[in-house]
């Protein structure tokens, strides 16, 4: 058996033992409907998500109530050019933070917080967001993936009681996963809780630790030994950072979001009690994926502020700016940037807003929804910021302080393509988010015939999983073969008398579900057991998925406002414009599902590593500087100063 490589105090896996690792920690049954599931099975079941779901009245008034005072103090209270130069978010700007209540916003009442819902969480985060995206990032780490949020889903009373009073109102969180060779193969985990009597001994190196410079609270995920009386595996604790032992190594510094407060933290010797695991061994990965499965709306929230603000300075600037003769909005080379900032930000919105409300009726499972509002804001809110430094110019990549300091109002855009980027990384990289969407969209598959392609199952298995696939596929495959989508009068509510016809693309999304189920299926068929190694199909067919439910939302809030008054006339532009838009790519990237460079890029990918091409690297100069790629996480005492800065 092939191993990865691994240092002395790190688990040596193989890819299939990491790979399930990984499926262990998934939820692994489906109890509730999922809009996105069944889209990529190829039924299109717009009944879960129209008539748009809405909150109670009593949820917007203490919604609005505290976006009221969150804006005030945003506009008063927040410099964030100064966080920027000084690359630090004021103390006092934090302690402002602390008694609006913004560090409890998800937390329930009785515990000291504010208890809104998911919807105006996002919406505040938004707002903060567009202040400083530093600040959306410490509040969004505290709450979304903190502390908080695996407790009110996996902790006892008790731990309840103690900590969430603590994180409402005074102390910050962290997440403490990601080490200096591990990312997204948890598999690997090299931090060890070691059981002694009543308490677990942490020893390890954490990376990347937002907030982690200035947390009282962590929650740490480290791997406990198996022994007797111990089941073992990776487990969750709660840590406090000023225990003996916690070092913080160092803060680091970055492209964007140059506020955060993000770190490395050392845990040497570090007792903590039993009573602060959180949940049972074993179950810590699992702990985190499931508090990520509404933790990751707050980055498509901050995507949509980011938004929101791209199409107000498109807009001011461009009709203010003349090139020959008019303003340059009128050029359609231009102007096409700004509508599709325009239906983008709406369609983005939509996804959010739909996604958080499905979140906090709880009637539907939404972990693909909230996986696929990940990927698909975060990396079209960073194709809106490039389209935004373009429409500026030169302007767009000088700084605000240089357009300043020569008298021209000082607006951010270079700054906030910098901060954008980080996000298609955080909380699983595009990359990462296409393999776990793919892997729960073809769930169903591998359900019935998992065991046909699996090199291990005995000729007895693989017989029970082909009779069991017959049976799906002969009741399934029928069904993919017309729908709705064909009949030319479906869907005619989004054709109101006086409004643009959104029901055309709801029918192209109903048609395109269909081809996408066939898609994969024809997929499954072809590559079996190797389809897992098919990277790039699989993210094609997550994209094209992101790119209907897109669909789908825009023509739902669309109708929504039309129903409520409220810009109907206009929200039906915009979705009409992005579902055009969005027709577009579809076609796009169903025509790369089977025409693409896939195997010579392969090819290519070998030579590179195998030194066929280094004479192409001639020429130049590498200004790195020297060290080794991956630094050294060997367990033992800090040798650093600790910067560890608690906000008082």
């Amino acid at each position: 058996m092939s191993l990865l490589s691994a240092t002395p105090h790190q688990p040596a896996v193989s890819e299939r033992e990491a790979r399930q690792v990984a499926e262990a920690a998934r939820e692994q049954d489906w109890r509730k409907p999922s809009f996105a599931k069944e889209l990529f099975l190829g039924r299109f079941r717009l009944d879960l998500i129209h008539p748009h779901p809405m909150p109670p009245d009593e949820d917007v008034q203490r919604g609005e109530e505290f976006l009221t005072k969150l804006r005030d103090f945003c506009e008063t209270k927040v410099d964030s050019a100064l966080i920027e130069r000084e690359a630090r978010i004021p103390d006092e700007t934090i302690n402002g933070l602390k008694e609006l209540g913004a560090l409890g916003m998800k937390i329930d009442t009785k515990y000291g917080g504010l208890g809104l819902t998911q919807v105006y969480y996002n919406k505040a985060l938004a707002l903060v967001g567009s202040a400083n995206p530093a600040l959306g990032a410490l509040l969004s780490a505290h709450q979304s993936i903190g502390v908080p949020q695996p407790l009110k889903l996996f902790g006892t009373q008790e731990q309840r009681d103690i900590f969430l009073p603590r994180c409402a109102r005074t102390d910050i969180s962290a997440f403490l996963l990601t080490e200096p060779d591990v990312g997204s193969d948890p598999a690997r985990l090299a931090t060890s809780a070691v059981p002694d009597g009543d308490d677990y001994v942490l020893d390890g190196v954490k990376l990347w630790t937002t907030n982690g410079v200035v947390a009282d609270l962590l929650v740490v995920m480290a791997r406990v030994p198996k022994s007797e009386g111990h089941k073992g595996g990776i487990t969750a604790f709660v840590v406090e950072t000023a225990s003996e032992g916690v070092t913080v190594e160092n803060r680091n510094a970055f492209m964007g979001l140059r506020g955060l407060e993000n770190g490395v933290t050392r845990l040497h010797q570090v007792r903590v009690p039993a009573a602060n695991r959180i949940g049972p061994e074993g179950a810590g990965l699992k702990i985190a994926l499931t508090t990520l499965n509404t933790g990751r709306l707050s980055l498509p929230a901050m995507c949509v502020g980011a938004g929101k603000w791209c199409l107000k300075i498109a807009r001011e600037w461009s009709s203010v700016r003349e090139q020959w003769g008019k303003p340059v909005a009128f050029h359609e080379a231009v102007g096409a940037k700004i509508s599709f900032i325009a239906a983008t930000t709406f369609a983005l919105e939509a996804v959010l807003d739909l996604s958080s409300q499905m979140a906090d009726e709880n009637r539907n499972d939404i972990r693909i929804e909230a996986a696929l509002a990940k990927l698909y804001g975060s990396e079209m809110a960073w194709l809106m910021a490039d389209e935004l430094v373009q429409i500026r110019g030169g302007r767009g990549f000088e700084t605000a302080d240089s357009l300043a300091a020569r008298g021209e109002r000082a607006v951010p855009a270079e700054q906030v393509l910098r901060d954008l980027r980080i996000n298609r990384i955080f909380e699983g990289s595009t990359e990462i988010m296409h393999l776990l969407i793919a892997r729960e969209a073809v769930d169903a598959h591998l359900s019935v015939a998992g065991d046909l392609i699996d090199p291990e199952k005995s000729l007895s298995d693989k017989a029970k999983a082909g009779a069991n696939a017959g049976v799906f596929y002969a009741k399934w495959l029928p069904k993919l073969v017309a729908g709705a989508g064909q009949l030319p009068r479906s869907y005619g509510e989004f054709h109101p008398a006086g409004h643009v016809d959104l029901s055309g693309h709801l029918r192209y999304v109903e048609r395109s579900a269909r081809k996408l189920a066939r898609s994969t299926f024809y997929a499954m068929s072809r590559w079996q057991g190797r389809m897992e190694t098919k990277q790039g199909f699989l993210g094609r067919i997550v994209d094209i998925g992101a790119e209907l439910f897109a669909m789908s939302a825009a023509c739902v809030r669309a109708e929504l406002l039309r129903t409520t008054g409220e810009h109907g006339r206009e929200a039906y532009q915009l979705a009409d414009a992005f579902c055009s838009q969005s027709r577009v790519r579809v076609e796009e990237l169903f025509g790369r599902l089977w025409s693409n460079t896939d195997d010579l890029d392969r090819k290519v990918v070998k030579g590179v590593l195998g030194g066929a091409y280094t004479w192409l690297e001639e020429g130049v100069v590498d200004p790195s500087g020297e060290g080794p790629w991956i630094a050294d996480a060997t367990p033992g005492p800090s040798e650093r100063e600790n910067v560890h800065r608690p906000i008082r």
